[in-house]
């Protein structure tokens, strides 16, 4: 098996080809499991959050994030903070991408491995075991038949707790994959905020820093009309009622952003 390299620009598809060549495995894990400061934060609450990190936007030739644009969040996406700036774990990711996309049943076949260890290594050690399918990336995963009931197994035998942020508005609703709606304040992006509101959705919203959420959470003010929390404590968003704005902070790239993307009051 190999992969089609034809739609990464010239310079990344040197690097990736030189990348694959040196691997022994054409995919590794497909999720990874306490490499990120954040939802390694979910451990002091007895929760293990294993997540797949995709590359983001278009960098695979395909976007994987459909309302990137109109948000105006490619630019500064958490691709770019912490780990996510090195340019091994670039490739890694992007790897992984042009497998979902061309060898799905590869990939399939390597998440339910890849979730069951997850899985049964939290069971040894008393923990929940949760999954994040988009880290990087606002994937229709509940469209996919083979995934839902792969994960949905796993969900029953283990209690996997399966959650996303999502900007896509009119996601399919599952009663096991809870969702959080990803704000942005851009103009053209509007609309769907409000109908995510309308909805009752949870709304996580990226601030500029923890003094702006002090501030407000002091005033008793509210965000699109809910009620703000803190929420850069964890990243397990499921424990969290709907109809409130989880206040997260601006991180890499995000700190310098102008878009909208990121919160100032």
């Amino acid at each position: 098996m190999t992969l089609d390299l034809t739609a990464l620009d010239a310079a990344t598809r040197q690097q990736m080809a030189a990348y694959i060549a040196k691997s022994r495995n054409l995919v590794d894990s497909i999720v990874t499991i306490g490499q990120d400061a954040k939802t390694s934060k979910g451990e002091k609450l007895g929760i293990r959050t294993a997540v797949t990190y995709l590359a983001p936007h278009k960098l695979s030739g395909q976007n994987v994030c459909a309302m990137a644009d109109i948000a105006k969040c490619a630019a500064p996406c958490l691709f770019t903070a912490g780990r996510g700036a090195m340019s091994s774990v670039m490739l890694s990711r992007l790897r992984r991408t042009l497998v979902l996309q061309q060898l799905p049943e590869l990939f399939l076949e390597r998440l339910e491995r890849d979730l069951v260890r997850h899985c049964k290594s939290c069971q040894r050690d008393g923990v929940t075991p949760a999954y994040r399918p988009n880290g990087t990336s606002d994937i229709r995963f509940e469209n996919w038949p083979e995934w839902v009931a792969m994960v949905a197994k796993l969900v029953d035998q283990y209690g996997l707790k399966v959650y996303d942020y999502t900007k896509i508005p009119n996601r399919r609703v599952l009663s096991w994959y809870d969702l959080t709606y990803s704000y942005s304040g851009t103009p053209g992006y509007a609309p769907f905020v409000a109908k995510a509101v309308a909805a009752g959705m949870r709304l996580a919203v990226v601030f500029r820093d923890y003094e702006t959420v002090e501030r407000l959470i002091a005033n008793g003010d509210t965000f699109q009309g809910l009620p703000i929390v803190h929420g850069d404590d964890t990243d397990a968003r499921f424990i969290e009622p709907q109809g409130v704005a989880v206040a997260l902070y601006a991180k890499g790239a995000a700190k310098r952003d102008a878009s909208g993307f990121v919160v100032d009051a």
